[in-house]
């Protein structure tokens, strides 16, 4: 059995709204079963699927909400995101039972942040659950195992349901529907979009430019909409958890980009499935983007489960020096080079050495990964 990161039990607290966020199909729900299960607590647990629920919170009905409420101790509503304005009735049960708790968990941080948002200020905390990360595969693997599996992992990625499924054809068959019936349905019915077409030919853009800073004036011209609708689409896809921007690195040099992104999928295996490449490692000529991909969403999920304070960015010049991640934390700056097949040194652009003398630098490979995460 997979030992999640996040520990509802030490999360989920009396008087607070306790907010799960994470795409589909990462576990929530089985997460908040097995914490359920084994909870002291008299609970109940519902879905914001359901029509009788929704209409119960839309409604703000002070009396019916605290019906609904009494003789519990807890509270946890399943796809939150599917109720209107819920923010408001958790406030009710929230200030009128201090000793209750409640957890909510959603797919798309988008219309539920907003509604969470002014209603629960002071009243909620977040906590993010990603795809499976090789951090929480030590609970199954030792070093040597995830090692083994590092080509299947960059392939399929890590969502619960490809890694325990074992035939290659089927993990592919998984992804292909998670994609057309899972992440983009679900984004374009809650945000209401019209031009899924552009959406998909959005998407499929980024998947070919991992690694590569992103203009959003090149990306309008290519799936022909405005720049304003193309950052509409992306915010909206990393609300969803399908991609993660990271921004420019600087300190104001003249040199130094500051306007472009990268984009990074959260999963590998979606990126792969969203451009139907599902070729061995040998075959293909991605392999640097894809595993630079893979590697700064492992770190940013590593560093979000040890709840280290850290922003990850990259870095840029006009005449195309650069540093393929850069994270900033604890007052240091630490300078990453990803590279899928190991250099014996790491040559730093002079600008950056002469900027930023006191940075650290580590080349980050198939030998040292582990380590890196972990």
């Amino acid at each position: 059995m997979i030992h999640r990161a996040v520990d509802l039990q030490k999360a989920i607290k009396p008087g607070k709204v306790q907010i799960l966020y994470g795409a589909r199909r990462v576990g929530k729900t089985t997460l908040l079963n097995e914490y359920l299960s084994g909870t002291k607590f008299k609970y109940r647990i519902d879905s914001g699927d359901n029509m009788r629920i929704q209409h119960l919170f839309e409604s703000q009905d002070f009396r019916a909400l605290q019906d609904y409420a009494e003789g519990y101790e807890l509270i946890a509503i399943d796809e939150a995101q599917q109720i209107k304005n819920i923010g408001m009735g958790l406030k009710i049960l929230v200030d009128n039972n201090p000793k209750l708790r409640i957890i909510v968990t959603g797919s798309s941080s988008f219309d539920l942040a907003q509604s969470l948002g002014e209603p629960l200020t002071g009243r909620k905390k977040t906590i993010y659950l990603f795809p499976l990360s090789i951090l929480e595969l030590q609970s199954i693997y030792n070093k040597h195992d995830i090692k083994e599996q590092l080509e299947l992992f960059l392939l399929y990625g890590m969502y619960p349901e490809i890694l325990m499924t074992k035939k290659k054809s089927a993990k592919i068959e998984l992804l292909r529907e998670l994609v057309d019936s899972y992440l983009l349905k679900d984004i374009l019915s809650i945000e209401k979009i019209k031009g899924s077409k552009q959406l998909f030919d959005l998407l499929k853009l980024l998947a070919f430019q991992i690694g590569n800073e992103v203009s959003l004036t090149e990306l309008a011209i290519q799936v022909r909409l405005d720049v304003k609708t193309v950052a509409r689409y992306l915010d909206i896809l990393e609300k969803g958890f399908v991609i993660k921007r990271i921004g420019a690195f600087s300190r104001n040099l003249r040199k130094e980009i500051v306007s472009k992104a990268k984009y990074y999928f959260y999963d590998v295996g979606i990126r792969n499935a969203v451009i139907s490449q599902f070729n061995a490692l040998g075959d293909r000529n991605d392999i640097g983007g894809l595993f630079e991909n893979f590697v700064v969403i492992e770190r940013i999920k590593s560093n979000a489960y040890k709840r280290k304070l850290c922003e990850t960015y990259f870095w840029r010049t006009y005449d195309g020096q650069e540093i393929d991640m850069v994270e900033e934390r604890g007052g240091k700056i630490y300078a990453y080079e990803i590279k899928w097949s190991p250099r014996k040194s790491v040559k730093l652009p002079n600008l950056w050495k002469t900027t930023y003398p006191q940075s650290k630098v580590l080349q980050i490979n198939q030998e040292n990964l582990l380590q890196f995460i972990l």
